[in-house]
């Protein structure tokens, strides 16, 4: 029986450069998964609790999408002007655990949403909760609001 030499057994990569493709891999997948989480912001850094907001207007569209549930709505103003306002809400997940389906609000539908403002002025807000009209069920828009409450 012949033995193998180290020379021999050696594969096409060698020992330094299989530690190294290890390295590179574990540095990548660190990097990777902490995109999301450096892409999240806290309620403070969007939107501004001392700024309610209650409006009242027509479901336009509805995005039920991570991390967080977005819909848009059209309130028309005391001039009779249309404004399309957005509103975030928790995700799809911390809805459903709310009492919300998929199907608990859809374009079209009246809703009456009380709100903190978007700090930027824009037209955009972190619902608290969403009353449907139709029914009127209050649903909790599970904001990630924790002051004022």
């Amino acid at each position: 029986m012949k033995a193998i030499s180290e020379s021999e057994g050696m594969s096409a990569i060698s020992r330094p450069s299989r530690n190294a493709f290890v390295v590179i891999a574990t540095i990548l997948c660190v990097l990777l998964t902490s995109v999301p989480v450096l892409a999240h912001h806290s309620f403070a850094a969007e939107f501004d609790a001392s700024k309610p907001l209650k409006l009242t207007g027509t479901v336009t569209k509805l995005e039920w999408t991570n991390p967080h549930t977005w819909f848009f709505i059209d309130v028309k103003g005391e001039d009779g002007k249309i404004t399309n306002w957005g509103f975030e809400m928790g995700s799809p997940n911390g809805l459903m655990r709310a009492g919300w389906t998929r199907n608990s609000m859809k374009a079209g539908d009246v809703v009456t949403v009380e709100a903190s403002r978007a700090k930027d002025g824009s037209n955009n807000a972190n619902a608290r909760s969403v009353t449907l009209a139709s029914t009127g069920k209050t649903l909790f828009a599970a904001s990630s609001q924790t002051e004022g409450r």
